[in-house]
């Protein structure tokens, strides 16, 4: 059975948006980009709550098609096609190619998803994260923490009704100053 996996950028203050949405800080290079490539691209499939999909889903599936875009992007790009989006909304009643819609978090259902699904499940975010956590559906946190501080704004881990024990298993920094932390839950 695959794992789920909280993969979050943070400012060393905590934070993984800036005012106003902003994540303009984060320090996503070429080297960075090709890590989420390789790691994202293993998953067997991709949980988002409605804002980040619609987001991604607006960038992502022509990021290939656009000049501007690195070798990473593009590969991306691909990468985003091909693999299954679980996306939850109370309020998105259907969504793109390759998109399943949930209404709400049915830990029932999401074991079940864990099963089905082919690999590991990604997820980011805060809100979707935090029903995740509190449900005990969190079996991997990867954390980057990137060399700036955001002093405001909004944090990972918001909520104080969860708790967890973990142990890490890996730590990794990359040439732009970001360091991986990867902590599997004990729970």
């Amino acid at each position: 059975m695959g794992k789920i996996i909280l993969s979050n950028a943070v400012s060393v203050d905590g934070f993984f948006e800036g005012p106003d949405r902003d994540i303009s800080w984060h320090r996503v290079d070429e080297e960075l980009h090709r890590h989420f490539n390789d790691e994202i691209g293993a998953m067997g499939g991709i949980i988002e709550g409605r804002v980040t999909y619609q987001l991604m889903e607006e960038f992502w599936p022509t990021a290939d098609q656009d000049p501007d875009s690195t070798p990473a992007m593009a590969e991306f790009a691909g990468i985003w096609r091909r693999l299954p989006k679980f996306v939850f909304s109370r309020t998105l009643p259907t969504a793109g190619p390759n998109a399943k819609v949930f209404a709400g978090v049915v830990p029932e259902e999401i074991r079940a998803l864990k099963a089905e699904a082919g690999g590991d499940l990604i997820m980011s975010g805060a809100d979707l994260a935090g029903t995740f956590m509190r449900h005990g559906l969190v079996d991997e946190f990867r954390i980057y923490v990137n060399p700036v501080v955001v002093g405001q704004g909004r944090r990972v881990f918001q909520s104080s009704d969860f708790t967890a024990d973990l142990d890490l298993v890996e730590s990794r920094s990359f040439g732009n100053g970001v360091v991986l932390l990867r902590y599997l839950n004990r729970g």
